[in-house]
């Protein structure tokens, strides 16, 4: 892979599993030096060695950070902090790119009979780590970006944004509201950065698989007109990713679609950090096999 982000520097919340691991390796890959933030403690060891795996085999920097969104405004001045301890040159600190990916959903109808009704608590959860969080950190990273449009901003948003996906009031509004942010981002930072979001839909992981059939069912109608979703078993890398219960699952439960790897999602924001992207910004680009198309 070309290395067309040596000598970057990014920052990438929600760095320590998922989509945001899978961005981190993405970006690693192509020269970028990172920060990886992470929440909860037990997931200190995997970041680090996250860290250390990607420096060993890229030949870049890679520092974790344990800061909690929950509590932004604490969070964000962690972040900033380990950047600047970390990352300064002469004491000089650029920020070339940030990926807002960290985000937190917990579905629950109006008036849910199994889940209790929707409160403020719950809504405040969601809302300031999908929201707020991502908000205080682009406006603190802001005067570290560069001054040449070379800087580069993407939020992690979801399909749930538009589809209107039942039990999701709070989450699909969070991810709207991102959405939303992201193009006024894109104005406000256009000397500095292209601002974009992706916006995925499922993707495979543990969690997923065991969801159970009501999920699956519940899911059916949109993954069955996901063109991209259709397991195709002559491709020996798509084969080689899943386990023989994951494509049983897939064939007798999914009605053979399957979710996205979290790799895919991460190739279109490793696309969008390049300078190949240089003239995208503001934009919602589907990164979910056509699950959602256009904007």
């Amino acid at each position: 892979m070309a290395r067309v982000l040596e000598g970057k520097f990014g920052i990438v919340t929600g760095g320590s599993r998922g989509i945001g691991e899978a961005i981190a390796r993405n970006l690693a890959a192509k020269g970028c030096s990172l920060l990886l933030n992470f929440t909860s403690e037990s997931s200190r060891s995997h970041t680090e060695e996250l860290c250390a795996s990607l420096a060993s085999a890229h030949g870049i920097r890679c520092e974790a950070v344990q800061a909690d969104l929950s509590k932004p405004e604490e969070a964000v001045t962690a972040i900033i902090n380990a950047a600047k301890e970390k990352f300064s040159s002469s004491g000089k600190l650029q920020i070339d790119i940030l990926i807002n990916n960290a985000g937190v959903a917990g579905d629950r109808n109006l008036n849910d009979a199994a889940r209790g009704p929707i409160t403020p608590e719950h809504f405040n959860w969601q809302y300031t780590i999908n929201v707020l969080a991502p908000l205080l950190l682009t406006q603190a990273v802001a005067p570290y970006l560069p001054t040449d449009r070379s800087g580069r901003i993407v939020n992690t948003s979801s399909v749930s944004s538009s589809l209107g996906f039942v039990g999701q009031s709070i989450y699909g509004g969070t991810k709207a509201a991102l959405e939303a942010m992201t193009r006024t981002w894109a104005r406000e930072l256009a000397d500095r950065a292209t601002v974009n979001a992706v916006n995925p839909g499922p993707v495979i992981g543990d969690m997923y698989f065991k969801a159970g059939e009501a999920f699956w069912s519940d899911i059916q109608g949109y993954q069955d007109n996901t063109p991209m979703s259709k397991l195709d078993e002559s491709d020996p890398d798509t084969m080689s990713r899943l386990n023989e219960e994951q494509v049983r699952l897939i064939k007798e439960k999914m009605g053979g679609r399957r979710p996205a790897f979290t790799s895919e999602v991460a190739c279109t924001v490793g696309m969008l950090c390049t300078p190949d992207g240089i003239w995208t910004t503001g934009s919602v680009v589907c990164a979910n096999g056509g699950m959602k198309m256009g904007q």
